[in-house]
């Protein structure tokens, strides 16, 4: 069985799926990561030269070859939920968890992150996060097994209420 982390970014699901693979002895696996890797470019570098529905499309790639595998934590990008045949892919054999947290709360902790272009254009980053966010609520609330709240949770407390979660299962 794998473990899929789903949320907006600044959530938690990068630092939180670090500890939570560990110590639950999984394979950690950033699909942020492997796009970059496949696309021997950055994100920003591939959105620049390419768009957003290239990147998309490497990331339906990975998410297709990940689901073929077992013990993993995937730790997904924000708007991999906006492809319904990634979360076909990425839900097959896993137990998926959507960690979630307010406007502000995100907007404090990615700020200052320069690794994903704009996903709107002109508008203000907080109004951004707040429009992006609302339209993805919906789709992480229809394929998560299980959400939690981060904003005020240290990630030793979000991945214990976690682990309890999973072994009641």
């Amino acid at each position: 069985m794998n473990i899929v982390l789903i949320g907006y970014r600044g959530t938690g699901k990068s630092m939180v799926g670090n500890v939570l693979a560990e110590m639950l002895h999984m394979d950690y696996v950033s699909m942020d990561e492997e796009i970059v890797k496949q696309s021997k470019m950055s994100i920003p570098e591939i959105v620049e030269k390419h768009g957003w529905t290239y990147f998309r499309d490497i990331e339906s790639s990975v998410a297709g070859s990940l689901s073929c595998r077992d013990n993993l934590l995937i730790d997904t990008g924000g708007g991999v939920i906006e492809r319904e045949e990634n979360m076909n892919f990425l839900r097959n054999n896993a137990f998926v968890i959507w960690l979630r947290a307010e406007v502000d709360t995100i907007v404090e902790r990615i700020s200052s992150d320069t690794q994903r272009p704009s996903l709107t254009g002109e508008k203000s980053f907080t109004a951004e996060v707040r429009e992006v966010l609302e339209r993805r609520t919906p789709l992480y609330d229809k394929y998560c097994d299980f959400q939690l709240r981060t904003d005020s949770l240290s990630v030793e407390q979000i991945v214990d209420v976690i682990i309890k979660n999973i072994r009641l299962q």
